[in-house]
């Protein structure tokens, strides 16, 4: 593993922000019908189960990071050898590279659709793109400090919520308990996608200090993005009957549309435009994962790496343009972000813990007795 200058480090507690900012994006705006159309209103219940694999899942990051090499690039080779060891690390590429465009292309498509319906896809994406370049290129510590202000500016949003209440019906999520497995795991399988983001983890390890004192900070932030899943989630089916919620593509942009205060009539604009904050830090600290793979794969300039995939990023974007194409983007990224998170993750944990326990074997038959 390269070592890391203690400079270039940061605090375990901002672990908690680098994995909520990543967590909580643009899926927040509207997966409520995604998961309501397995589960209906018990779709709630999909949002504990999620999180529940979700800290499972966090456990095995840190066991594999804390009991390998600490830099997941080193431990794909040390475990599956080099010519596996770059394939896995060229798929986590891709991987983070196909999320920056999925994230910020969903983005440019709720300002296009809520706020200017004629202003270009490309131009939006070059302003955005150029304020991530901004903050990847001046290192970790900048992208830790902008992943801290995407969770703590725009937390004051929530409290748009106590709105809807006089419009909700509580009696809407009666009966409970009332599908059958089969929709509970369909409606959790769908809901996993809004709590991925944590396997950024994987990269920004070894850039935390005392690494492994910072993995109470991440259950912390998978807690923290569950409450407020669970909270929108809630509001929503209260607010929404069965048929509206199958048609309404932004189900909470659509509960904030109904705030109304004497100084702004549109209040959605400024929630749509405030998002910008959330999801800036979303891009930043992917791309920093994708261009800092590639840095170790290569062994080139991260600027280069960085100025190449902002590009990438760009053209994907314009080609990117209409509803069709957007849609199978998200839907091919939730599908391998998913099978990342079930398979991947769970693969990296068992040969971790097997190469653990045979070379604690092999030292226990190499030792002499007494």
């Amino acid at each position: 593993m390269q070592k890391i200058k203690e400079a270039f480090l940061v605090s375990p507690f901002l672990v908690f922000f680098l994995v909520h900012s990543e967590q909580v994006g643009v899926g927040v705006l509207g997966y409520q019908r995604i998961i309501a159309k397995y589960a209906g209103y018990d779709s709630w219940i999909s949002v504990i189960i999620a999180a529940i694999f979700v800290h499972i899942l966090i456990w095995m990051i840190y066991y594999v990071l804390d009991n390998g090499d600490g830099d997941i690039v080193t431990t794909h080779k040390t475990l599956f050898g080099g010519f596996l060891g770059n394939l896995f690390n060229l798929s986590l590429l891709l991987y983070f590279l196909l999320w920056s465009i999925t994230v910020l292309r969903t983005y440019i498509e709720v300002i296009q659709v809520w706020m200017f319906p004629t202003l270009s896809t490309w131009k939006i994406a070059a302003v955005f793109l150029i304020l991530t370049y901004y903050v990847v290129s001046s290192g970790f510590r900048t992208v830790a400090g902008i992943c801290f202000l995407g969770v703590v500016i725009p937390l004051g949003l929530i409290v748009l919520l106590v709105y809807p209440l006089e419009f909700t019906h509580f009696s809407n999520l009666l009966p409970v308990f009332d599908e059958n497995v089969k929709d509970y795991l369909s409606a959790t399988k769908n809901m996993m996608l809004s709590y991925l983001g944590f396997e950024t983890l994987l990269v920004f390890y070894p850039f935390i200090k005392n690494a492994k004192r910072s993995q109470k900070f991440a259950h912390h932030a998978n807690l923290f993005t569950f409450m407020m899943y669970l909270l929108v989630t809630l509001f929503s089916f209260a607010f929404f009957s069965e048929e509206q919620l199958s048609r309404n593509i932004w189900a909470t942009l659509s509960m904030v549309k109904i705030v109304q205060v004497s100084f702004v009539e549109r209040f959605d604009f400024v929630f749509v435009s405030m998002w910008c904050l959330v999801i800036l830090p979303n891009i930043a600290l992917a791309i920093w994962c994708s261009s800092r793979v590639a840095k170790l794969m290569l062994n080139i300039r991260h600027h280069v790496t960085l100025i190449v995939m902002l590009v990438l990023i760009l053209a994907a974007c314009y080609y990117l343009d209409t509803r069709l194409k957007i849609n199978m983007l998200n839907n091919y990224t939730n599908k391998i972000g998913f099978y990342l998170a079930i398979s991947y993750i769970p693969l990296l944990f068992i040969m971790t813990f097997i190469k653990k326990h045979f070379k604690k074997n092999k030292k226990e038959q190499a030792s002499p007795t007494t």
